[in-house]
């Protein structure tokens, strides 16, 4: 039997028009693909959101979904379109117009890792990248398109929370010469995914609890964001990344020692968010 390209985490009541989605943490390594790559079993994790579920895994305790990815990034990238074909990596694909994710090796059958470390010696074969989506994409988003849909009929919006983490030498980057170096990038797509409320409201949340808050820079958002935030009809989307330095080190790949208190800080904040969305409890269909 395959495996299943996510966890859902329901809540025993759904309480929040709030969802949460962590598209990067999968961790899952199909065999084939560790054997198909050129790249050792530490450095393919190098592009992995490592652990982001886990620090977001109180929210169906307090009354919201929870949609964690099993496959991991490397394999498939949920958070790209799937005609986002890459014909550096896929064989068969011709060239397209512009698209500077495919053009730097991050579509959605990646062709690079952190630091454009190359995957594959060569090219995979067309049917096998299909077989990804088929097997991967499509269903996640599915799933995906369900809870927001199941979640807008009851409470009449929904507020997707984009789970993910980001390299601290990204924050590095950005923030030479300042000392304002943020823990937490939130993007809205510079206000088309999200109202400004809900923004607002989900960065109190984080600095409120002592963290520094970035908006749309360097990460505004990518397929999720864009494809399903669609504020002036009630559906919300805000992409959360955070350093990763905060909780693991990133060399290793692993928690560090500080992970259990980042935890219980975070889990704090995300009892806030989903207080954003609070509503009376709905039933919850079958799965």
């Amino acid at each position: 039997m395959k495996p299943s390209p996510y966890i859902l985490s329901l809540p025993e009541a759904w309480r929040s028009s709030v969802i949460f989605a962590s598209p990067h943490s999968g961790r899952n390594y199909p065999l084939s693909f560790l054997r198909n790559s050129i790249l050792d079993e530490q450095t393919i994790r190098s592009s992995e959101d490592a652990f982001v579920d886990m620090l977001f895994s109180n929210a169906p305790d307090l009354g919201s979904p929870l949609l964690a990815a099993t496959a991991p990034r490397a394999y498939v990238d949920l958070n790209r379109s799937a005609d986002e074909l890459d014909p550096g990596v896929i064989a068969g694909v011709g060239r397209t117009t512009h698209n500077p994710r495919v053009n730097s090796g991050l579509g959605v059958v990646p062709r690079v890792v952190a630091n454009g470390r190359s995957i594959y010696r060569g090219k995979i074969a067309y049917d096998a990248a299909q077989k990804r989506l088929r097997d991967v994409w499509y269903p996640y988003h599915s799933k995906l398109q369900d809870l927001i849909d199941q979640g807008y009929r009851a409470f009449g919006e929904t507020i997707l929370i984009d789970c993910h983490s980001m390299p601290h030498e990204a924050i590095e980057v950005i923030s030479q010469g300042s000392v304002r170096k943020p823990h937490i990038v939130l993007g809205d797509r510079f206000g088309a995914a999200a109202g400004q409320e809900i923004v607002d409201r989900i960065e109190a949340a984080f600095t409120s609890a002592g963290l520094k808050v970035a908006r749309n820079t360097p990460f505004a958002g990518a397929y999720t964001a864009q494809h399903y935030g669609r504020p002036s009809r009630g559906q919300h989307v805000i992409q959360v990344e955070i350093d990763r330095a905060l909780y693991m080190d990133e060399r290793l790949i692993r928690p560090h020692s500080g992970f259990e208190d980042f935890k219980a800080l975070l889990q704090g904040i995300v009892a806030d968010i989903v207080s954003i969305g609070g509503r009376d409890e709905i039933p919850l269909a079958a799965e």
